[in-house]
């Protein structure tokens, strides 16, 4: 093994396409170890169909030991993960390079940075992941003193932290979906107006009542409604009675369906990371993003 054998550590799709990116800009042929999920089967082959410089792709459980024993740089898509902490305090990997787990790039640089505790934002953590995460964190900063750790996003993080984390060794790359959008098909006709499946209700962060009737303003007109990989059965029934709602099924990350867009695509979404990666995707196409406002109860309010 070289120490600079590079792997990538998957848990998304959105992970599993900042691997592709990076890949791309740095010509390299990346071996992807991704969880076993249908997500991520079928963002692999679509990004496989197109061009994507991945080495083998091996599907796993729980934490990929074998693999990332045999790797020296780690390409990690969740630095909050739990399983990251545990593999990092015990392997102790020569690199590390962490990608976008959506809009927690920001949160995870200022844990990089000490300014918050290393936890999952808005997650009450208990048990084994807290008490490795001083370990990890330990772990990162060392590779950083040497140079040997770092982000590759598509996150502004702010000349503040950029500079902060380069103070501390951290290098930050950004990246603007060009190998996306370069190699996208022509997307399919959507029609103008797509409203973006959330999992604010499955979080618990929006009720389902208030969620149905976002969609319902979001999509008066007519519209085509892109669901969120985890949303539930009882959520999709009841976006399912919105009048004038198409519902259409992917199964890949919105990044990746709507690259290529050749209509100004106005697309409605709430508060994610969508809100960062869409003008990105959708650059010179003429597409506006409309951000709705997450109604919280009581209850949500104050937990």
């Amino acid at each position: 093994m070289s120490r600079d054998d590079v792997l990538a550590w998957v848990e998304s799709p959105l992970q599993l396409v900042g691997a592709a990116e990076w890949a791309a800009a740095h010509r390299s042929t990346v071996p992807v170890a991704g969880r076993l999920t249908p997500q991520i089967s079928a963002t692999a082959d679509v990004l496989l169909a197109r061009g994507a410089r991945f080495g083998a792709l091996e599907p796993y459980l729980g934490i990929p030991w074998n693999l990332l024993a045999r790797h020296g740089h780690w390409l990690v898509g969740d630095g909050f993960s739990g399983q990251f902490r545990m593999a990092a305090a015990v392997l102790r990997p020569h690199r590390i390079t962490f990608l976008d787990d959506g809009a927690h790039a920001i949160a995870y640089a200022d844990t990089l940075l000490g300014r918050r505790p290393y936890a999952r934002p808005n997650i009450d953590e208990r048990g084994l992941t807290t008490v490795v995460a001083p370990f990890a964190a330990e772990l990162v900063h060392r590779r950083a003193t040497a140079r040997r750790a770092g982000m590759f996003t598509a996150f502004d993080l702010g000349a503040d932290r950029v500079d902060a984390l380069a103070d501390h060794g951290f290098g930050i790359r950004r990246h603007d979906f060009s190998w996306t959008r370069a190699t996208a098909p022509a997307a399919p006709e959507l029609g103008r107006r797509v409203v973006l499946g959330s999992a604010l209700p499955v979080d618990g962060r929006m009720l389902l009542i208030d969620y149905v009737r976002w969609v319902r303003d979001a999509a008066a007109g007519g519209a085509v409604y892109l669901p969120h990989r985890r949303e539930t059965g009882e959520q999709l029934h009841a976006v399912a009675t919105v009048p004038g709602l198409h519902i259409h099924r992917t199964g890949l990350p919105v990044e990746l369906v709507l690259a290529g867009a050749q209509a100004a695509l106005e697309v409605h979404t709430l508060p994610s990371s969508t809100t960062t990666t869409l003008p990105l995707v959708l650059a010179g196409t003429g597409a506006t993003m409309h951000t709705g406002r997450v109604r919280r109860s009581a209850r949500t309010a104050a937990a």
